[in-house]
């Protein structure tokens, strides 16, 4: 009705028509409340959207105000989850996502957008962005992590677990194998999903950094992450005992500043050593640089990769590189689940390992014949 008496009112009116609208609904929004003992004013905001989305339907886009409406009622049908979820997380994290978003807008608009390194590597806008996009997906395991809680399996936790740190989830799945809290089978089954999710990383990343890259990495690591899957649920089903867990508890979260800064750093110094070894000795060098590099941070490297072929190095290389980096990460978690979960836990992961490398191997052989055309 206010919408239809704009033109008559004025914007004067209008105003007054609004206020009076907006003072009844909270007052009766505020005896609900009282009677209800809700302290909530997620259905006052919703109201006074409902009245907003209905003036601007008459006169702006109508398609756009029905999008909202249905978000809107989305959300209201969601709320007592959205609660739940918000309230499984501190505010010491929701502070740490606050902080970064805010200095990705401030911040990153006034980031030079250009090399600044000798070697002409280093382009801080772009080195921020990609630092921004590894944490997000990160922060977005975490948040399933925290809103999962105890009440997940230990399969599901350390898919979750994956997305913010793979080799802590194993290490981690590890602890409780040797302390005899999980089968070593079950364990194992739990860490093949998380180097799955890891791989899966990469391949997005590769995706989003550079493409062009994809025909030579994309068939080889989309193999490895089905051969993990299904050495995962292949185990899970020799050994059916149920098991409830917080797996993926220990990981901390990856939006904490000094993480970010330091996960920067690790990025920028991958950058630039992969520049120097390309430049001193080759294309070829950087094969034994991601093997190394890659024990630490896989991520990093399919990163750094992009970067480079951005930057001119030949897709192929890149790929390779980011190939071989993922093989070397796959066996440092072999390493680690052998260390903290003993040789059964380790030699099952090692088994779908091995498995998921000769699968990958064979995949690459047969398909980036086929695909290099497609894509070149």
């Amino acid at each position: 009705m206010a919408g239809l008496l704009l033109p008559a009112v004025g914007a004067l009116g209008f105003a007054a028509l609004t206020l009076a609208f907006a003072a009844a609904f909270i007052a009766f929004k505020w005896q609900e409340s009282q009677h209800d003992k809700d302290l909530s004013v997620t259905g006052t905001i919703s109201g006074l959207l409902v009245y907003a989305l209905g003036v601007y339907a008459m006169w702006g886009d109508l398609r756009v105000a029905a999008a909202i409406g249905v978000t809107l009622v989305g959300l209201m049908a969601f709320k007592e989850a959205l609660h739940a979820w918000l309230e499984a997380l501190t505010w010491k994290e929701i502070r740490s996502a606050l902080i970064i978003l805010a200095a990705s807008a401030i911040a990153l608009p006034l980031l030079p957008d250009q090399t600044i390194d000798p070697w002409g590597t280093i382009n801080p806008r772009e080195l921020w962005l990609l630092t921004i996009l590894v944490a997000g997906a990160s922060f977005a395991g975490y948040v399933a992590v925290r809103v999962l809680g105890g009440d997940v399996g230990v399969l599901a936790g350390a898919t979750a677990g994956a997305l913010v740190s793979s080799t802590v989830v194993t290490a981690e799945l590890g602890r409780r194998v040797r302390k005899g809290e999980s089968h070593a089978a079950v364990g194992a089954a739990a860490a093949m999903l998380a180097a799955a999710v890891s791989v899966g990383r990469v391949l997005v990343l590769v995706g989003i950094t550079a493409a062009a890259m994809l025909p030579e990495a994309s068939p080889a690591l989309a193999a490895a992450l089905l051969a993990f899957v299904a050495g995962a649920f292949a185990l899970r089903m020799f050994d059916r005992q149920q098991e409830k867990g917080d797996t993926a508890q220990a990981v901390k979260s990856p939006l904490e500043l000094a993480s970010v800064a330091k996960f920067a750093l690790f990025l920028g110094a991958v950058i630039i050593l992969g520049r120097l070894i390309a430049d001193a000795f080759g294309q070829g060098g950087l094969l034994p640089f991601a093997a190394t590099a890659g024990l630490a941070d896989v991520d990093a490297v399919a990163l750094a990769a992009g970067s480079l072929v951005r930057g001119g190095l030949e897709a192929s290389v890149g790929a390779h590189a980011v190939l071989v980096a993922v093989a070397m990460n796959t066996l440092s978690k072999g390493v680690i689940a052998g260390v903290t979960g003993g040789w059964a836990y380790a030699a099952y992961y090692y088994a779908a390992a091995i498995a998921a490398a000769a699968v990958a191997a064979l995949v690459w052989w047969l398909a980036t014949p086929i695909l290099g055309p497609l894509f070149s």
